[in-house]
């Protein structure tokens, strides 16, 4: 059984380790090894775990970490949807989007907003997502990546 808790600071290092698998793993067939290198370097800052304590959750399985997401309750901007690689295909993305979105509702927002990867833009389209012009976004480590703008209406 997964559950979704909020992030806490503790989970910063989790949740980079994580991220940094889950992007080697689903995005290589779509971003060049040198954007991989570039997007997945680095360590944990303290503006990253200000992040986390702020705007994440995560999944968890077991009493482990496996998964996150991040909710921007000021804009409808969700970002940060990441699975361990070992836990794909189990619902763990799915269900933390629809945490994340009922979260917006609950917070009054009536659109959620997101920059989808490459490899990902199905899955959100699934679950009810629209969006399909490329677009570049400017990662605030430095890197610039193909993403695909998307958005979901969300009924009161």
């Amino acid at each position: 059984m997964i559950t979704i808790r909020k992030a806490i600071k503790s989970d910063a290092q989790v949740i980079y380790e994580l991220r940094r698998r889950a992007i080697l793993a689903k995005c290589s067939a779509y971003y060049s090894k040198q954007q991989l290198t570039l997007w997945t370097q680095g360590g944990v800052s303290d503006g990253f775990v200000q992040d986390v304590t702020d705007t994440f959750y995560v999944s968890e399985k077991g009493g482990r970490v496996i998964g996150s997401g991040k909710l921007n309750t000021d804009t409808g901007l969700v970002d940060a949807i990441f699975v361990e690689p070992e836990h794909f295909g189990i619902g763990a993305a799915r269900q933390m989007l629809e945490f994340l979105e009922k979260l917006a509702k609950e917070c009054g927002l009536r659109l959620l907003k997101l920059d989808s990867t490459l490899n990902a833009a199905p899955f959100y389209r699934s679950c009810g997502f629209t969006g399909d012009e490329l677009s570049t976004y400017y990662s605030p480590i430095g890197i610039s990546l193909d993403c695909i703008p998307m958005e979901k209406p969300l009924l009161a």
